[in-house]
């Protein structure tokens, strides 16, 4: 047994590397971080053991290559025998094997058992709500509120923000648009939450600072944190968010209002515009209905509410 230099070494770890990369395709990190390209600075730091036999000044064996790389976050064990790559979660269960359960289940004791409802919605959908909401992963509305398929058209974005309509056209306009002119919902229903991300963004930002994608889409409801500074400013920064959590779904009804189309269908009372607030610390649900007789739009506008229910 012999310790191998440097200069001995790299020529024959390349073409050993080359084996390995070889029988180990499948481990697309590994053949990266051991490319001959990389390989002398990976000498340097990360392989700091190497063990070889050696016959008659010859190699024949490689016994062991132990190759730290813990900064990644990654063990590899490579033995002679196997190599295993599959990806799980912390538990050791499969996410999609998971995921392939839920939906053969949802087959089983939904599809098939509601299968003349399912051929109904295949031909047309007549949803009676279109809903937004907040991408957050625990606010659900299918979940929260139980809205079975084809009963709500539904868009999801951070912190469930309506641009009025001066603003340039996203997937929220667009939505809009195809729900109340062609699909001809009664209900739009913004919903708002809890602990919103999205909302504590836009109230710690600076005026001047819109640097992300998020602080640019969270700053088209800025009226909002204003307000929010003037009826709260005293209060707690955690207090201030919660009450901008609410004054934003307001101020998204009243931009609902700047869409022509919409304020014809409220007008004429074949449209209803809510809101909704889901507080998931204690598992609570406001809800309330604009007034649209007691509401404006524009500089300085007002809005009035109806209907406020507390579902607790």
């Amino acid at each position: 047994m012999v310790w191998l230099t440097r200069s001995r070494t790299y020529p024959i770890l390349t073409t050993t590397v080359a084996a390995l990369r070889h029988r180990y395709s499948s481990v697309s990190l590994f053949a990266h971080l051991l490319s001959a390209e990389r390989l002398p600075k990976l000498f340097e730091r990360r392989l700091p053991k190497l063990m070889v036999l050696e016959k008659d000044c010859s190699l024949r064996t490689i016994v062991r290559l132990d190759a730290s790389i813990s900064s990644l976050g990654l063990v590899q064990e490579l033995t002679s025998s196997n190599t295993q790559n599959v990806s799980k979660t912390d538990g050791g269960l499969d996410l999609f094997d998971d995921m392939k359960k839920r939906f053969l289940n949802f087959k089983e004791h939904k599809y098939l058992k509601e299968a003349e409802n399912f051929k109904n919605l295949a031909e047309l959908q007549s949803p009676k709500f279109m809903v937004i909401a907040c991408v957050d992963s625990r606010v659900c509305p299918s979940n929260v509120l139980g809205f079975q398929p084809g009963e709500a058209f539904m868009v999801r974005n951070v912190a469930n923000i309506v641009p009025a309509l001066e603003n340039r056209p996203t997937e929220t306009t667009a939505a809009l648009e195809f729900a109340v002119n062609t699909l001809e919902v009664e209900n739009i229903f913004v919903i708002g939450h809890s602990n919103c991300a999205g909302i504590q963004a836009l109230m710690s930002m600076k005026d001047d600072n819109k640097s992300s994608f998020v602080e640019k889409w969270v700053a088209t409801a800025k009226i909002a944190k204003l307000r929010t500074k003037t009826d709260a400013g005293g209060l707690s920064f955690d207090q201030q968010c919660k009450h901008c959590e609410k004054e934003s779904i307001n101020w998204s009804l009243l931009n609902l209002l700047t869409y022509p189309w919409i304020e014809e269908r409220v007008k004429k009372e074949t449209l209803s515009i809510h809101g909704g607030y889901y507080d998931f610390l204690n598992c609570t649900f406001e809800k309330w209905t604009l007034d649209f007789n007691g509401s404006s739009v524009g500089h300085g506008g007002r809005f009035s509410t109806k209907a406020t229910e507390l579902w607790s």
